[in-house]
């Protein structure tokens, strides 16, 4: 039975919807900028790749034709997939996606993911993801196939139009003419891309050895014990990493007022306990994300940028800041209630004793991303190591309360009334509007926690350092807001400020503009000299 015109031409109009999906998605293979800023003019240009996939793939003999179009689909989805991790990865960490090293970011980022949503239901988004990526493999090959079958049917009309756009372009090409800046309408986006991704492989692989080399020069790889950190000695020093704690914080209009008003008010707190403070900037080693290798830049001295470097570094036998500190005689501590398993860097990084979501009995409410706040997180730590007589403690404690996504955060309580966190259950907690306010709040309920703790169980031993991680994604940072993060050191003793008189650090909870920034892997050298 001959098909009735309705049924012809709904064939037509579907075969067109088809034809029309493959040019958008080739075009957005081509077209699309990998930072994430796409406009209406990204796709106003003609691809140099297309202009000349078309004549080869015409010339083609028909059985190659298929297998060449069906490689070329593949990899314009590669392509595709590729734009969208980088797109990912510029709103998070501020950097485009390195396939010699990203992909083991996977991997916390699915525990994110199971800590917000469950286990369930984040296996369900991977395999998900998982097939999206898949599909778009399939998909296009299937869109080449596809366009390469209309382009041999209609032969002239796609070599004339190939050679008129040709023409255009190379007109385009050698008079510079963009729609708007930083869109040249001659685009050959696609393939200079490639070819960067294929030559940052080789980079990233030739900077593994430059750091290898790094790894092995250091100047208090053999100092001996009882020349390290002497002019510490006896005192308890806890050096606390607040999540997400960058200079966004303190300059940000929408962010600032908040978490100043806390530090002002700190600084008369703790100045009336009898503590001085000094603060100063640090220009943390990675943006939004991957805490870990600000932690290891820090502790090592050594810029550790990359899941490639910190897997060399906590491979190796790098002296670190606490193992300098066990080296000198102090018992040292990790507090780590983000992790709920074995910590593997534990003895790279020399902790005695090591802390984390099992070991500290918390019975609360969850109110982050993690379960811990960070008050109880402190009052732990204080119970397990420094209550009562205790030999000279060093800690690394990793506060998470104002971890991404920002919730609502629990009040301050009494430290004596805190017990076991289960005094948090129906507590009142404020649910703000808007991201920048949510992350203000929560940086803000760190800070006073630390300043609450230096008061309530700080003495003349205690030397607190606290600072930042890194900044926050780019949705409460904004566009170029640096890497800087706050620094700031907590003590009774003016003898330990005069140790580092000469760093130039501000006399304040808030390091305000002029302040120094150093780079994070300048920090250990300089405070093992400072107090060596």
């Amino acid at each position: 039975m001959e098909p009735t015109t309705t049924a012809r031409q709904s064939r037509r109009v579907a075969a067109l919807a088809v034809t029309v999906l493959a040019v958008l998605l080739v075009a957005f293979a081509l077209l699309a900028p990998d930072d994430g800023r796409l406009t209406p003019w990204s796709f106003a240009r003609i691809p140099v790749e297309a202009l000349v996939a078309v004549p080869v793939l015409l010339l083609l003999p028909a059985r190659v034709r298929r297998v060449v179009a069906v490689g070329l689909g593949a990899a314009a989805g590669l392509l595709i997939l590729l734009t969208v991790l980088d797109m990912g990865f510029q709103s998070t960490l501020g950097r485009p996606f390195h396939p010699a090293f990203d992909w083991s970011s996977f991997g916390p980022a699915v525990a994110l993911l199971v800590a917000e949503v469950g286990s369930a239901a984040a296996i369900a988004l991977v395999v998900v993801a998982a097939g999206i990526a898949v599909g778009l493999l399939i998909a296009g090959a299937a869109a080449v196939v596809r366009l390469t079958r209309v382009a041999v049917e209609h032969r002239r009309t796609a070599t004339r139009t190939t050679v008129a756009l040709g023409l255009v372009w190379l007109a385009c090409a050698i008079s510079g003419v963009q729609i708007v800046p930083g869109e040249p309408v001659a685009a050959r986006s696609a393939a200079a891309t490639t070819y960067d991704r294929i030559r940052q492989v080789g980079t990233d692989f030739r900077d593994q050895r430059r750091f290898a080399a790094d790894m092995a020069v250091d100047a208090f790889r053999d100092v001996p014990g009882e020349d390290l950190l002497t002019a510490l000695r006896g005192k308890d020093v806890v050096i606390a990493f607040v999540e997400s704690y960058g200079r966004v914080a303190l300059e940000h209009p929408d962010i600032a007022p908040r978490v100043t008003r806390v530090l002002t008010a700190g600084d008369r707190g703790l100045h009336t306990a009898g503590f001085a403070t000094r603060s100063a900037f640090l220009a943390s080693p990675t943006s939004g994300g991957t805490s870990w290798l600000a932690h290891a830049t820090l502790q090592s001295g050594l810029w550790v940028d990359n899941p490639l470097r910190y897997d060399s570094l906590v491979g190796g036998d790098r002296l670190t800041l606490s193992g300098a500190f066990r080296r000198a005689g102090w018992r040292t501590a990790g507090v780590v209630p983000a992790n709920t398993e074995d910590w593997p860097e534990r003895e790279f990084y020399g902790i005695d004793g090591y802390y984390d979501s099992r070991d500290i009995a918390y019975r609360g409410p969850r109110f982050s991303f993690e379960t811990i706040p960070d008050q109880y997180t402190l009052a732990a730590f204080h119970r397990a190591e420094v209550v009562g007589a205790h030999a000279p403690v060093m800690a690394e404690i990793d506060l998470v309360s104002s971890h991404w996504p920002w919730r609502p955060v629990p009040p301050l309580v009494s430290w004596s009334d805190l017990g076991d966190g289960s005094v948090l259950a129906g507590k009142p907690s404020h649910s703000p509007d808007g991201v920048r306010t949510a992350y203000a709040e929560s940086i803000a309920y760190s800070l006073r926690t630390l300043i609450s703790y230096a008061r309530t169980h700080g003495d003349d031993d205690l030397v607190l350092i606290f600072l930042g991680d890194h900044q926050p994604v780019s949705m409460v940072t904004g566009e170029q807001a640096g890497r800087d993060v706050p620094i700031t050191i907590v003590t009774r003793d003016e003898g330990v400020l005069d140790r580092i008189a000469g760093w130039g650090w501000q006399p304040s909870l808030r390091p305000r503009e002029g302040a120094p920034v150093w780079p994070m892997d300048a920090f250990r050298d300089r405070f093992l000299t400072a107090f060596g």
